[in-house]
């Protein structure tokens, strides 16, 4: 088997990775929301929204870099680059805004509104060394 063919399977295999970690993400968050529903958990909505962002990320990752497997890898022509910057851009605004639905934030943003660090737990940002 040639070099190209393997990698243009690779990159197969990644797309269609990249299904169904999207399928899979909507089926978990589908199940998970009607569980929530039924039980009367809150919130539902939000919550929802959260695990099927983020399955659609994951998803959109794996497409990506299966676009770049497909396209840089096997048919390295200016065309197939200017259609691939296209798509990286367009899958690369999705991603941006499903982490602004997700986390209220912009992905290049460290800290909240209230000025405080989300990654860092409340008990520590008040805290001072001794």
């Amino acid at each position: 088997m040639e070099f190209g063919a393997i990698i243009q399977m690779i990159g197969e295999i990644v797309d269609i990775v990249g299904v169904i970690a999207i399928v899979v993400g909507v089926l978990y968050a589908v199940a998970d929301a009607a569980l929530r529903g039924l039980r009367r958990r809150s919130p539902v909505y939000t919550r929802f929204r959260r695990v099927l962002g983020q399955a659609i990320l994951l998803g959109l990752e794996l497409l990506v870099a299966a676009d770049i497997i497909k396209t840089v890898a096997v048919t390295p022509t200016l065309d197939s680059v200017i259609v691939l910057a296209i798509i990286v851009l367009i899958r690369t605004f999705l991603s941006w805004s499903l982490e602004l639905e997700i986390s209220g934030r912009w992905p290049w943003q460290s800290q909240r509104d209230d000025g405080t660090d989300q990654d860092v737990p409340a008990a520590a940002v008040g805290s001072r060394p001794a």
